[in-house]
């Protein structure tokens, strides 16, 4: 066994490795960029090395910064943990040059398998199912047009090297081929190093079911169950669950065989995936389309840990060592549901853009998870495990991808574990940027996913104008304003004790009339009961003032919900929307009806930057005319280009940035006369 292996990766993952390796008695060494020095990561390894500047092609891109890592500590082996080097070929074959392991698959199996052009072509060969597309590599955009046209839209764009839903652009039309075929040219670039594009046929309302393959060096190779990753934004996966809801026991056992055959066909060993394409309109389950294979770990890994009991960066170091498999495919069980979903730092909203910066509070619901080595363990705390990264004060960096930590719950149903979820998002506190706990926590809450008819056009088609919160029923509501006039008591009774502030006499109000949106609620405290619009309201919670999180009871149900103050009452948060509350003593209440509502600005003139992030191209003057919808300029953020465009038609007044300026969410990148 190995005695000292690098990770070289960051933040969640590197966490995760390290966390394994010191229960197994390996030593770790971090590698990290000037934007990582502080990381938690870091900290927990026994050596850490610096290896360049915040950007990832300066540092975590650079194989020979990493192999000089290996050879300053004497780390025999390296862990690439997911994205960065972890699938590029090149980097396997210069460790296997300096006598370093790569705890990860053969090279020739990165080469065939994580190249998705030539996977392809192995796939057909194999006889295999594949989506219909243009295996070859594409000249220009005219090429890209041509190939389009053929294979009928609508049509995938995707960097060859591609993964995590980087570099990937549907396209409906030529014109959004003309758009976005160079623009995923540079994201394969900036990401992977590799500027390769293919086209495949897009797939109406696929399913996206995924298979665990784990093998070893002596020619055993199992499969460990499937992942449904359908849930996805812009291709990137939201929300994964093991096992699939869809999956029949024929089906596992028909798209598991294949990809085992498949992964033997390459010689495969360590742990990967095979992403399948899966036709949820044909309940057989025989409609599934080889669609590529990630060699390496992915991101929803822990999901099958939790229902399998099996530690996957273990079994992929031990399998590196040189280790034979300690089980057979008869010993791979289904113990139960795991649901994972990954907390971004994006804003749902205002359009899911990326939001960077300091998080000035970070308390999860449980402490981050530790490895105990416990197959249980491995389902975190009473059912609730948390992988993260990040620390309270630490900063999401704009140079990274937007994913602050990974919430998975198990229970021995899936409506358990989609409950835990909600319980477990409700207590998760993060403050000083945007986050989408609220949106993952309506998915959990949404009918049709609880039926469990899935489909990757899932959010497009239930959220079609965006996100607003999640729908809440008239008796939340009513909770609410009770648990706001709880609160407001309780300030109220505090200030009363504060010297000078009320008098020595005066009781605290106990009459309050509270508005959250269009529910206006008159609540009274008599006798220390509540009324709520003259009927006795069963409410049952503690609250000190300064409390971020109030525990309450209402009618035997559990409500946690996160409060802030305002200047006229409170926000709350709680299943999966935020309310506003203004919270007003009883006998002045009447007198907001004469409160002049103040009118928002007209700021269509303006083009704002909706991000924080890089203004890397500006497609007009000033005195240049615009139509509505044209590109104005494109922001890149989190890896990721954002098109900004025009909202209406105008002549440019006056611009105020340049292409290759840093900008701040809201800044006036130009102004419409």
């Amino acid at each position: 066994m190995f005695k000292k292996i690098l990770i070289a990766n960051r933040g969640e993952i590197a966490c995760r490795i390290i966390k394994t390796a010191r229960r197994m008695g390996i030593a770790t060494v971090a590698v990290y960029s000037d934007a990582d020095a502080r990381a938690p990561f870091v900290q927990m390894a026994d050596e850490a090395v610096h290896i360049g500047p915040s950007p990832a092609a300066q540092s975590y891109l650079i194989a020979d910064k990493i192999i000089a890592a290996c050879k300053q500590t004497g780390a025999e082996a390296v862990h690439p943990g997911y994205g960065f080097l972890s699938e590029r070929t090149s980097f396997a074959e210069a460790l296997a040059k300096e006598n370093i392991a790569f705890i990860g698959p053969p090279i020739n199996a990165i080469a065939a398998m994580g190249d998705k052009i030539e996977s392809k072509k192995l796939a057909l060969k194999a006889g295999v199912n594949v989506v219909p597309g243009f295996v070859g590599e594409i000249d220009d955009t005219e090429h890209a047009v041509r190939i389009s046209a053929e294979i009928g839209y609508p049509v995938m764009m995707k960097a060859s090297a591609g993964g995590g839903g980087k570099g990937m652009r549907l396209a409906y039309n030529e014109q959004d081929v003309r758009e976005g075929f160079e623009a995923t040219k540079r994201e394969g670039l900036n990401s992977f190093g590799d500027d390769r594009v293919f086209i495949e046929k897009f797939i109406l309302n696929p399913r996206h079911i995924e298979i665990q393959i784990l093998g070893d060096q002596h020619g055993n190779i199992l499969y460990l169950n499937e992942r449904e990753c359908s849930i996805q934004r812009r291709h990137q996966k939201v929300v994964e669950e093991a096992p699939s809801p869809f999956v029949t026991p024929k089906m596992r056992k028909a798209m598991g065989e294949q990809c085992v055959a498949l992964s033997r066909a390459v010689g495969y060993y360590s742990a990967g995936t095979v992403e399948l394409i899966v036709s949820g309109a044909d309940p057989s389950g025989e409609s599934f389309y080889f669609l590529e294979m990630n060699t390496r770990l992915q991101v929803e890994h822990p999901v099958t840990e939790c229902i399998t009991g099996i530690d996957l960066v273990e079994q992929m170091i031990r399998v590196a060592a040189g280790e034979k498999l300690a089980m057979a495919q008869e010993h791979i069980k289904i113990d139960g549901w795991a649901i994972e979903n990954r907390v971004y730092a994006e804003d749902p909203y205002r359009g899911f853009l990326p939001s960077t910066g300091r998080l000035t509070r970070y308390r999860p619901p449980v402490e981050g998870w530790t490895d105990d080595g416990a197959e249980n363990g491995r389902r975190g705390v009473d059912g609730i495990r948390v992988d993260d990264g990040v620390y309270d004060g630490g900063e999401v960096s704009m140079f990274y991808d937007p994913m602050i930590a990974k919430l998975i719950t198990w229970g021995q149903t899936r409506d358990e574990a989609a409950d835990l979820q909600i319980a477990a998002l409700d207590r998760f506190e993060i403050e000083g940027l945007g986050h989408n706990i609220d949106f993952v926590s309506a998915i959990m809450q949404h009918p049709r996913f609880r039926s469990g008819e899935l489909t990757t056009g899932f959010i497009a088609e239930e959220y079609p104008d965006g996100f607003q919160g999640a729908a809440s029923s008239p008796e939340l509501v009513k909770s609410l304003a009770a648990i706001a006039a709880f609160v407001a008591t309780a300030e109220a009774d505090r200030a009363r004790h504060v010297n000078g502030q009320l008098g020595d006499t005066l009781p605290p109000p106990s009459r309050w009339q509270v508005k959250i949106a269009d529910a206006v609620h008159d609540i009274e405290m008599i006798d220390g009961e509540m009324h709520v619009d003259g009927a006795l309201f069963e409410l049952s919670m503690e609250y000190d003032p300064g409390d971020r999180i109030i525990e309450a009871e209402v009618d035997g149900d559990e409500l946690a919900v996160k409060i802030t103050k305002t200047r006229n009452g409170f926000n709350l948060s709680t299943r999966g929307a935020k309310h506003v509350a203004r919270v007003l003593p009883g006998n002045i209440a009447h007198l907001a009806a004469h409160m002049i509502e103040k009118i928002p600005p007209d700021l269509s003139k303006f083009l704002i930057c909706p991000m924080p992030g890089l203004l890397t191209t500006l497609h007009v003057g000033e005195g240049d005319i615009v139509e509505a919808g044209q590109p104005l300029a494109v922001v890149e953020a989190m890896k990721m280009e954002n098109i900004l465009r025009a909202e209406k038609t105008g002549t440019v007044k006056l611009v105020n940035a340049k292409a290759g300026d840093s900008l701040a969410v809201d800044a006036v990148i130009l102004e419409m006369e």
